[in-house]
């Protein structure tokens, strides 16, 4: 296995294209996390009246006060104090920076009325006024955010009941009748606690946090039911034991998740969100985005349960539990990687599709999609359609390209 998956990296890391991708998606990797301090209008370090200041810093960690009385508000023109000292960052506009004097799509190769070359709107303005370049560079960390994180909620969901579905099948798993009948009342009164009954809550306080609560107060009910089943089903008289069909009911939901179309799907559980957000969405795309995944660990675990190494593993007496999750989950995961790469794709390009047609994100949230949705009422702003649509592009294109390279690696070197 070792030398296998040796030679599968030696495949992938030999492909041209595998290796711009790399060079890319750590490129933008690094605008996202750097992008406050890349594009931005406050100073990154300034010396005002005797004392060191880093607004940008200090904004991001809400420390303060500033010095002389400044206040971090959007409304605040840093460039007309006087420093005794100061260092910008390389792009003099944030997100949310107004340029009235460019308002109005300013083109990226005309004259643009600013104070110096430094302050010239390298990708053009929209009609408001704020700059496509620091947008697209705040944009890489909500479309990378949403990617990755939604494909690790996916990953965790799939690979989890994928390598359950795959490992036990129809008839391994033998619990008693009064701890399923228990299961199943504890998810229908965990969804009655943690949802209904705190509708009101949902929909009028903060919808992100009351949903985390929403979904830990799920969680523990379901667990106090599922000790009370294991409890009960101990005692003689309730002990009838019945073959749960687990590869079954896991493929029965795979299927209906992929019977109904996930965009449609998407837009359905997004409209009815009551307060949208960057969390909303991530978990939303994560939670429809992990049938794939599933589909790929059943099916590698339905091969790797029969080899030597399981079957060794039961004759020492091992613990299904720790055959699967010490031994068979480890080795099926290859071919989840490529799932993962063409989902994070998948996860962009499906955010981008959001905001350009204005639901998911919330509107004051800078992203590639809604930079998209301001061409549609400009067509002559080349621009605003272009820049943003290349970004997505080639975001995209790198991850197809790293799950190609992956899938042809692990062909080969099987």
């Amino acid at each position: 296995m070792g030398q296998g998956s040796s030679l599968a990296w030696q495949q992938f890391r030999n492909r041209r294209s595998v290796r711009w991708s790399l060079r890319i998606l750590v490129f933008l990797l690094l605008v996202s996390f750097f992008a406050d301090f890349i594009a931005n209008d406050k100073p990154l370090y300034c010396k005002l009246d005797g004392q060191h200041q880093f607004p940008i810093l200090q904004d991001l960690l809400s420390i303060g006060p500033w010095a002389d009385g400044i206040q971090g508000g959007i409304d605040q023109d840093w460039y007309a104090r006087s420093y005794e000292s100061v260092v910008w960052p390389i792009i003099p506009y944030g997100p949310t920076t107004l340029d009235l004097e460019n308002s109005g799509y300013a083109n990226p190769f005309e004259k643009q009325r600013v104070r110096s070359i430094w302050f010239h709107h390298w990708l053009g303005t929209n009609q408001i006024g704020h700059d496509l370049l620091a947008g697209l560079i705040h944009g890489t960390r909500t479309a990378l955010l949403i990617g990755i994180l939604a494909m690790l909620i996916a990953s965790f969901i799939g690979i989890l009941l994928g390598g359950v579905a795959g490992f036990f099948g129809d008839d391994d798993i033998k619990l008693p009748l009064v701890q399923v009948i228990t299961a199943v009342f504890g998810i229908i009164m965990g969804l009655f606690w943690g949802f209904g009954v705190r509708s009101y809550e949902l929909e009028y306080g903060n919808w992100t946090e009351q949903l985390v609560l929403g979904v830990g107060v799920f969680l523990l009910v379901g667990l106090v039911f599922n000790v009370l089943g294991m409890f009960l089903g101990r005692l003689p008289l309730l002990s009838f034991q019945v073959t749960l069909p687990i590869d079954l009911i896991v493929m029965r939901i795979i299927e209906l998740f992929n019977a109904m179309p996930n965009l449609l799907l998407l837009l359905a559980i997004i409209s009815i969100v009551p307060k949208p957000s960057v969390f909303t969405v991530v978990l939303i795309i994560g939670f429809l985005g992990w049938t794939g995944i599933a589909r790929f660990v059943r099916a590698e675990i339905l091969r790797i349960r029969n080899l030597e190494y399981i079957e060794a593993g039961r004759a020492l007496g091992f613990s299904r539990r720790r055959l699967l999750f010490r031994h068979a989950l480890p080795n099926a995961v290859g071919p989840v990687l490529v799932a993962i790469s063409f989902g994070v794709a998948g996860a962009v390009l499906a955010e981008a599709t959001l905001s350009f047609i204005g639901i998911g994100v919330p509107a004051e949230e800078v992203t590639w999609g809604r930079q998209l949705y301001e061409a549609r009422s400009a067509t002559k702003a080349w621009w605003l359609a272009f820049f943003p649509g290349l970004a997505i592009f080639v975001t995209v294109t790198i991850f197809n390209l790293l799950g190609e390279g992956l899938s042809e690696a692990m062909r080969r070197s099987a």
